[in-house]
């Protein structure tokens, strides 16, 4: 019994799917007559090189064929014989097994000086054109530029680098390119309808899409299931055959994300564990199913040239769960997997990042424009608002839409608003530059005026740090980002301003900032202060220890 895929192999134009760009230009040249002397068809394989070298050497050869027409008719002697492989005028050649110069002479040299017997082409397949060897190439090379009347040549190959540019000059090249999820899907539903075999057209999707693109697999895959499910498929039978599709699961947790809801997004990672699923390999099929979300939301258009192919009821959930979400809600949720999906091979507990990234997404994104960092060790000396975690994050939401009414309505911003979201400033720089955040926790916030907030510093290399213009635009961008304000920075040298031993800043008589009044009456009392207080700050300021 011949397999499903020759079984259902194109015997005309029209039935080879995809490939309308070429298609197109053999037509043409078909129906004017004006048919080349070689042809070079490269591209993946399983996409329908071979089979359209065939269809095209039966039009040419076609009795019936009628002038003007392009189609063959099936029906005529010759095409029977080529359709059935006895065409004697046809020769197909595996170049794999004839790489040598010797049996290019004698199969193809010195066949192709022979007229042809019954056919008015005499076509020569060179399949997998690349396995040549260069002698076998350079005997080949006259006879492809030159060759006797009648006589056509069509290499196919999937590694066009591999042939010599002197061969590809001298043939009509043709790129092949892969078969589209919809056109494989209307290939195989019509394969199913004329076999009497009833199957969901979901799982039809799923085969396509394992397919990627090759239609041979396609039809191999589709195959398999009916060998087990029979004329009756369910999605149970043909999960034993396709191997197991995240996507779904993908698009699902990317539901849960858009509606806070960690707990189910935690317990469909922990569910995907169970079942034994690869989570490297998952988190990367969720950060290309969020990439294609993303690419809609810019431009409709991209999606269809760049994204990944999903089929029509997978198109239609992620259309669904996409419309909760900006486009920069999904490259946080981008940038958080990938670094999610760095972090699986180390980690001692497996779904571990994976759920950091969902908890972190779910509970702190409403409050923020980014994510909040979380703490670290070292001192950082920040913490998350009160009230950003599940439930008080959407809570705490409209305050900072108040608050920037307030700044437009008065055209400014005050200080104390600055100073309460200064911590949350230093841990955004952090992000973009880790040495500028310990430059700004010795400054102090002076004033503000017009949009411009004033920055005080007490040594001078640290206000010509901030005064480079690549290191303002990272600081008003950031304060942009916190404040909801475009805000521009400008810096002054304050030699009275005292550091505290927590790295903060206070000018003389005025209360510490953030960082507590310890550190100002340690220096009060004398205990941190003179020559080791200094050497602290420098220590805080630089980073470093002592070591003798």
């Amino acid at each position: 019994m011949a397999t499903l895929y020759r079984k259902y192999r194109p015997q005309n134009f029209e039935e080879v799917v995809g490939q309308n760009h070429i298609k197109l230009t053999l037509e043409h040249e078909i129906e004017s007559g004006k048919i080349a002397h070689a042809y070079l068809f490269c591209g993946p394989r399983a996409v329908g090189k071979t089979t359209l070298a065939r269809v095209f050497a039966k039009a040419i050869n076609c009795k019936d064929r009628k002038e003007g027409a392009f189609e063959p008719c099936n029906e005529c002697e010759i095409c029977r014989e080529i359709t059935g492989g006895r065409a004697l005028d046809i020769i197909e050649i595996d170049a794999a097994s004839h790489t040598g110069v010797d049996n290019v002479r004698e199969n193809i040299i010195a066949s192709a000086r022979v007229a042809p017997s019954r056919c008015k082409y005499k076509v020569f397949v060179i399949d997998e054109a690349h396995m040549l060897s260069i002698s076998a190439f350079n005997a080949l090379l006259k006879t492809i530029e030159e060759p006797p009347a009648n006589v056509i040549f069509i290499l196919c190959t999937t590694e066009v680098h591999k042939v010599p540019t002197t061969i590809i000059s001298r043939c009509q090249r043709f790129d092949f390119k892969r078969i589209s999820v919809t056109d494989i899907v209307k290939k195989l539903n019509y394969i199913v309808k004329n076999e009497g075999i009833k199957i969901d057209k979901k799982i039809l999707e799923a085969i396509a899409r394992q397919s990627e693109g090759h239609m041979r697999d396609a039809e191999s895959l589709l195959g398999q299931i009916v060998s087990v499910g029979g004329k009756e498929i369910t999605s149970e039978e043909a999960d034993l055959v396709i191997p197991r599709s995240d996507l779904g699961e993908a698009v699902n947790l990317v539901g849960c994300l858009a509606k806070k809801d960690g707990g189910g997004g935690i317990k469909l990672i922990n569910n995907l564990i169970d079942e034994g699923i690869d989570l490297k390999s998952f988190a990367g099929d969720l950060i290309e199913i969020l990439r294609r979300m993303l690419l809609f939301k810019i431009s409709p258009g991209l999606t269809q040239r760049l994204g990944l192919e999903l089929g029509e009821s997978l198109e239609i959930k992620i259309n669904q769960v996409s419309q909760d979400l900006t486009a920069g809600k999904l490259i946080v949720f981008i940038e958080r997997f990938i670094k999610a999906k760095n972090e699986l091979k180390g980690s001692f507990i497996v779904q571990l990042p994976m759920e950091l990234a969902v908890i972190e997404l779910c509970a702190i994104m409403p409050a923020v424009s980014y994510p909040v960092p979380r703490p670290q060790s070292g001192g950082d000396n920040y913490s998350v608002p009160k009230g950003s975690l599940s439930g008080g994050a959407e809570k705490q939401a409209p305050a900072p839409a108040a608050e920037q009414s307030q700044g437009e309505v008065s055209g400014n911003i005050g200080m104390d608003q600055i100073i309460a979201k200064w911590n949350e400033v230093l841990a955004k720089v952090k992000q973009h530059n880790h040495s500028l955040s310990f430059i700004l926790r010795v400054c102090r916030p002076r004033n503000i005026n017009g949009g411009q907030l004033q920055m005080a510093f007490k040594y001078k290399f640290h206000k010509d740090r901030v005064d480079d213009p690549s290191i303002k635009s990272i600081i008003e961008k950031v304060l942009q980002q916190v404040y909801g304000l475009p805000l521009t920075v400008s810096a002054l040298v304050d030699e009275n301003l005292v550091l505290d031993h927590n790295g903060g800043s206070e000018t003389a008589g005025s209360k510490p900032m953030d960082n507590g009044a310890a550190g100002a009456e340690g220096e009060e009392k004398g205990d941190g202060g003179g020559k080791n207080g200094m050497i602290d700050n420098l220590l805080k300021t630089f980073g470093g220890k002592i070591v003798s």
